[in-house]
């Protein structure tokens, strides 16, 4: 199976092994909220496997916990998709539906796809877990990774990773992850190296990404306008995104060359 490209990465000690099926069911009750999104899950999703489970006890790392958040094991699960799944609507749920923080490898036809999402406590329901951001690779294909992918990959071995505790070791494999988006913009990969660093790289690629998103709706607006003083302005718009998203570029080039 393609997602043993992943497993191997990560480099998991044998005691963390679960390889156990999670049923549909599952993940309907717990990570579905709406109608649609039970019929996304029973449509495509093919099969759910929970993989590893990461402890204090089998990987040497104490747990976490605050005010906002208890992490008390780490999850690695495996998704399989069916070619109709909607991978990010999918990636969501299943994050969703699992109330440990997640390590989801998902395949999807030759398609690889790795993300994270960490876990607060909710505010309005007691007990329940929210998921606070999602944390992916573009999908990407294991029997031929790209230069940066490679060293993504290379970089996930759990013995690389921070082991303060459980929090700070997820937030590790979330730091590749940026490290990965932003190689893929300026062709280097390097991880953040402070706490500090990692999280502000994440902002500057959250940033990029919804001036990306503006664009794109902007452009479709154009496209379907039919007075030329509206489209006129819609294109400046466009215009002062593209300059924004060409700034935004540049300085995780320069940031990333410091």
């Amino acid at each position: 199976m393609s997602t043993s490209v992943v497993l191997e990465a990560l480099a998991l000690p044998d005691e963390s092994r679960v390889n156990r099926r999670v049923p549909k069911k599952l993940l309907t009750e717990q990570g579905a909220p709406t109608a649609a999104d039970k019929r996304q899950i029973q449509d495509g999703v093919d099969e759910i496997v929970w993989a590893a489970a990461l402890k204090p006890t089998n990987i040497g790392v104490p747990i976490f916990r605050d005010e906002l958040r208890e992490y008390l094991e780490i999850a690695v699960v495996i998704a399989v998709l069916r070619a109709n799944g909607k991978l990010g609507r999918l990636l969501e749920l299943v994050h969703r539906a699992i109330p440990y923080p997640v390590v989801l490898v998902t395949a999807q036809g030759r398609l690889l796809n790795v993300s994270f999402a960490h876990k607060r406590w909710s505010q309005g329901e007691a007990g329940k877990t929210v998921i606070e951001g999602l944390h992916r690779t573009a999908p990407f294909q294991p029997d031929a990774p790209t230069s940066e992918e490679s060293l993504f990959l290379q970089s996930l071995a759990l013995s690389q990773l921070p082991h303060r505790d459980l929090f700070v070791l997820y937030e590790g494999w979330i730091d590749r992850v940026s490290a990965l988006q932003v190689a893929q913009i300026t062709g280097s990969f390097a991880l953040p190296d402070s706490a500090d660093r990692g999280s502000a790289l994440r902002g500057a690629l959250d940033v990029r990404a919804e001036v990306q998103r503006q664009i794109v709706l902007l452009r479709a607006q154009a496209a379907k306008e039919k007075q030329l003083n509206r489209r006129v302005q819609l294109n400046l718009e466009i215009k002062r995104l593209e300059g924004k998203l060409a700034g935004a570029t540049d300085t995780l080039r320069a940031d990333h060359s410091r």
